[in-house]
């Protein structure tokens, strides 16, 4: 059988492997797709000087078989066997598969030939000389193989990651383009690395993104399809990722002990005078455990820790409650509330009324804190001081009330009402 020589074709298999990150098995068969290509395109420009087009599928009973002994590789075609042959690319006669056969044989007198039928399909080796393939053709090898091994690496990517959408997996920065960083990531130990994007609107203002600096990031999206760039999209910014840390770091929420019940995150405030922060509501059904204190830990030490990961931002870890007033009392901490009007239960209004000295704490900088309090809650929130609300109340309350003007009648009515009077005395 003839072959069209690949020198070092074991050597690239295992090279574009490592590189790539793939299977060397997937890696086989990307050559093999980009190989029949090629020879596809070695067919067509032959065909083109005589004026003939074959069509998209004329090519589908060819295969490639590769030879990693012999360095090289076949050209395969399947053949129907028939009385009368219409195309030599897909039809063969009786005859002919009879003197292959016997040429095959070692000694063709005594060859043994085994039984074919017509309608019977057989294998033949149609592979070119190497010179005939052609540079064009090898060049066509080439970029369809690029593009085989870029499909490949997308899809292993895909499946690999897919599973692991919405969790939390450590980067390492690797460089920067445009205002995107671009991280490595793996999913799971001893796992190669993969590029993933971390947008400039996922990610955290106090962060330094040096070359090689390692953080955890939100795997925020898997991209489908075909496009520029990585195929990962990963967040700072998520509330998902403040979930994950304190679910690692506070061992009660990995038990179930304490649930996270709502998160409220502004990591990137619409204002530069004010930095990121997070208010997350917790809850549990043990009498006997704080969930607020199973957060926070002995001497600040477990939220520490997330505020560490999260360069700095500010948290405030509430008790959540199924009373909305005192869930919203909570929800305005560190500012104390001396009352909690629920004003419109239906489109969840709430009035709060707050001491004088509490009430630039309880609406915060730039009404982040009552911003993120309402978010959390999902009620909107007006924040009034006691003192001044009830002195406005007072004052409507010592108001007289508007008395009710007599109403004349009009000069009809009065004619009527006089006719009236008149029948009444003479009755």
């Amino acid at each position: 059988m003839s072959i069209v020589s690949l020198p070092g074709l074991k050597e690239m298999l295992e090279e574009i492997s490592a590189q790539y990150h793939l299977p060397e098995n997937e890696v086989q068969e990307a050559l093999r797709e980009a190989l029949l290509k090629g020879y596809e395109r070695y067919r067509r420009a032959q065909q083109l000087e005589k004026r003939i087009q074959f069509s998209e599928d004329y090519f589908d009973n060819f295969d490639v078989e590769l030879d990693t002994d012999e360095e090289g590789f076949r050209v395969l075609s399947t053949k129907t066997i028939v009385e009368e042959i219409e195309n030599t690319d897909h039809h063969i006669s009786l005859e002919e598969v009879h003197s292959l056969l016997a040429e095959e044989q070692e000694n063709p007198e005594e060859a043994f030939v085994p039984e074919v039928q017509l309608g019977e399909a057989v294998v033949l080796d149609v592979t070119p000389d190497q010179k005939e393939f052609g540079r064009m053709a090898a060049i066509q090898t080439k970029q369809v193989l690029l593009q085989k091994l870029r499909d490949r690496q997308r899809k292993m990517i895909q499946d690999e990651f897919k599973d692991l959408e919405g969790t939390v997996l450590p980067a390492r920065v690797l460089r920067f383009e445009r205002q995107s960083a671009i991280v490595a990531v793996t999913s799971g130990f001893g796992k190669p690395e993969v590029e993933a994007e971390l947008p400039k609107r996922e990610q955290l203002p106090n962060d330094n993104y040096r070359a090689n600096a390692t953080f955890k990031v939100f795997l925020k999206k898997v991209k489908d399809g075909i496009h520029r760039g990585p195929q990962l999209l990963a967040s700072r910014a998520a509330a998902g990722l403040v979930v994950d840390l304190f679910a690692t770091e506070v061992p009660e929420i990995e038990d179930e002990i304490v649930r996270i019940v709502a998160v409220a995150r502004e990591a990137n405030p619409p204002s530069r005078h004010v930095g990121p922060r997070t208010k997350i509501a917790v809850d549990t059904l043990e009498r006997d455990v704080d969930p607020v204190g199973a957060c926070i830990g002995a001497r600040g030490s477990r939220i520490q820790a997330v505020v560490n990961e999260l360069r700095g931002e500010k948290i405030d870890a509430i008790r959540w409650s199924p009373d909305p007033a005192t869930y919203i009392s909570n929800a305005l901490s560190p500012a104390k509330v001396d009352e909690v009007r629920l004003v419109d239960a239906e489109e969840r209004q709430a009035l709060v009324l707050v001491p004088e000295n509490q009430l630039s704490l309880a609406i915060g900088k730039d009404g982040q804190n009552v911003r993120l309090a309402a978010r959390l809650t999902g009620w909107k929130i007006d924040i009034k001081d006691t003192a001044t609300f009830k002195a406005e109340q007072a004052a409507l309350a010592a108001m007289p009330a508007p008395e009710e003007e007599a109403i004349a009648p009009s000069e009809p009515e009065a004619e009527i009402q006089t006719s009236e009077e008149g029948a009444r005395e003479e009755e």
